[in-house]
């Protein structure tokens, strides 16, 4: 049941937004309604997550007992292993039997092709977050384990993120009234995410499936390039569409999720791009990876190790399959060029040079992303990057680029950076709330400008038009 859906948005939203501030127990209902979201799309996997819940909570409460730094680590170490050993189950080990029958000899190992729950990678990092800020006693330990499995459960972010930590809806989870205060707010942040995620995302993935989907014989660089831009426009704002739906469903229940985009296309490097994507995730590993590995202490030696480990992992957390591996080592070696030199080249650069290596290099990026395999992504690469593969559009392609997905390429050029904040910001336009002096401007979902509401309507309207009358409506992030 996915965000942009008629049934969600007719039939269980409503639904539920009625049974929660109807309701005198806000924990119950959050609960039931999450517990029925998952189970819609997940049944049986439903009581995988709340053993996983179940144990988490029992883990915590035990760290919190524990009367010796030792036995704090001993309880630490568990919780860890154990969530880490059902993520890896289920979404690597189908992938380390292949690679092990693929360089060992003798009888192959069994395939191993069970299916993936859905928003496990997510939710294995927020059980971790908590226990790793339970034993450095960030937060303090929760008592209520309704209040626990509501901050694991809780819908809005629990199939594809944002990561979540406790610590940053905790005091709203333990307050028993059903703040009303910013459910305009949330319906703004949820036409926007949906305007994202229907007319522009699903409109140009019909571009990117055509162009990786042909073989590398047919394929011409100039058909490459213009996949490989459709794809890096479908992958941004379906997840960011994915995400500001999550933070408008949030305010609807009184919650406040830290943004999640920052306008990554607007970066003039590759460190600046990982400042700016996928916030909850980057910063993840860097509070709970990098920096407990020595971060950039230590030497050039140990910062270039720990950064290879940190984007191994990310790629690795992506998907069980060497293409994203490589996808991850590829931004880690840039990250490592601009941290040792590379940087103070491009600070000599005009800004729109700038600019323009950066979106290269992800765009280029993508195709190890996007590409069915590593062979795949190689062969691809290998037509876009040849000076001599340049061919005027297929027919095919042709006929794809209807006056409706030019228009989506011409506004998700036009919105993947910040334009519409700095025409709102000149208009003087109102905000929803003053900035908070505790968050930086960029991560600060409350202080949005405030949209006009024809401009609101009109867009809520054309998406549900386009889906009533379209069967495309994936989220990417899902797979992962």
């Amino acid at each position: 049941m996915v965000f942009s859906s008629i049934i969600f948005m007719f039939y269980f939203l409503p639904v539920f937004l009625l049974g929660y501030y109807v309701s005198g127990w806000r924990t119950g209902a959050l609960l039931v309604g999450s517990v029925a979201f998952y189970t819609w799309g997940e049944g049986s996997y439903v009581f995988l997550l709340l053993g996983l819940i179940g144990a988490n909570y029992a883990g915590a409460r035990a760290m919190d007992r524990a009367r010796t730094p030792a036995g704090r680590r001993w309880v630490l170490t568990v919780m860890i292993v154990l969530d880490l050993a059902v993520l890896a189950w289920f979404k690597y080990a189908g992938f380390l039997a292949q690679t092990l029958n693929d360089v060992l000899p003798g009888d192959p190992l069994p395939a191993l092709t069970h299916r993936l729950p859905l928003g496990i990678s997510f939710f294995t990092f927020q059980l971790i977050s908590y226990a790793i800020d339970i034993y450095r006693r960030a937060v303090p330990v929760e008592t209520s384990i309704g209040r626990f499995a509501a901050y694991i459960l809780m819908f809005p972010h629990l199939i594809a993120g944002p990561i979540v930590r406790y610590a940053d809806i905790r005091e709203e989870l333990q307050g028993q009234r059903k703040g009303s205060g910013r459910i305009g707010l949330g319906f703004q942040y949820f036409i926007v995410g949906l305007c994202q995620k229907v007319l522009i995302a699903n409109t140009v993935a019909p571009v990117a499936d055509h162009a990786f989907g042909l073989p590398p014989g047919t394929l011409t660089a100039t058909t490459a390039w213009l996949g490989a831009l459709a794809y890096s426009l479908q992958i941004y704002f379906d997840f960011c569409g994915y995400s500001n739906m999550a933070i408008g469903l949030a305010f609807m229940l009184g919650f406040t999720f830290p943004k999640n985009f920052n306008h990554p296309y607007a970066a003039t490097s590759l460190t600046d791009f990982w400042r700016r994507w996928h916030i909850s995730l980057s910063s993840w590993f860097r509070d709970y990876v990098y920096i407990p590995l020595g971060g950039n202490r230590g030497g050039q030696a140990r910062t270039i190790r720990n950064l290879l480990i940190v984007f191994f992992l990310t790629g690795l957390w992506h998907g069980a399959a060497w293409s994203f591996i490589v996808w991850g080592l590829y931004h880690g070696a840039f990250l490592m060029l601009e941290r040792f030199g590379f940087d103070k080249v491009l600070a000599t650069a005009p800004r729109l040079l700038r600019h323009a290596y950066a979106l290269v290099v992800v765009m280029i990026g993508w195709v190890f992303f996007r590409a069915a395999d590593l062979p795949a992504a190689l062969d691809y690469l290998a037509v876009m990057l040849d000076p001599g593969a340049f061919r005027p559009l297929g027919l095919a392609l042709q006929h794809l680029l209807d006056t409706e997905v030019l228009l989506a390429f011409a506004a998700g050029a036009l919105f993947a950076f910040p334009t519409l904040q700095a025409v709102m910001t000149r208009l003087k336009a109102q905000r929803s709330d003053a900035p908070s002096p505790q968050l930086p401007a960029h991560l600060d979902t409350r202080a949005a400008h405030v949209l006009p509401t024809p401009v609101l309507a009109a867009g809520f309207g054309l998406s549900i038009a386009v889906l009533v009358n379209s069967t495309l409506n994936p989220f990417l992030y899902f797979r992962f």
